[in-house]
């Protein structure tokens, strides 16, 4: 439980962080949701990587 809190929270500052350098570079800006789905899948394919070593 405290690892889907700890991704959440993890997900969320990292779609801050690419929505302020999107900002700050005036490049176009992802929407928040697409960032913490990406973030999410990235995440759980280094993770089920990480199993089968």
């Amino acid at each position: 439980m405290e690892g889907i809190i700890a991704l959440v929270v993890v997900s969320l500052l990292a779609a801050f962080c690419v929505r302020w350098v999107a900002i700050r570079l005036r490049l176009p800006m992802p929407t928040r949701l697409a960032v913490i789905i990406v973030f999410v899948l990235v995440v759980l394919a280094m993770y089920g990587q990480h199993l089968q070593n």
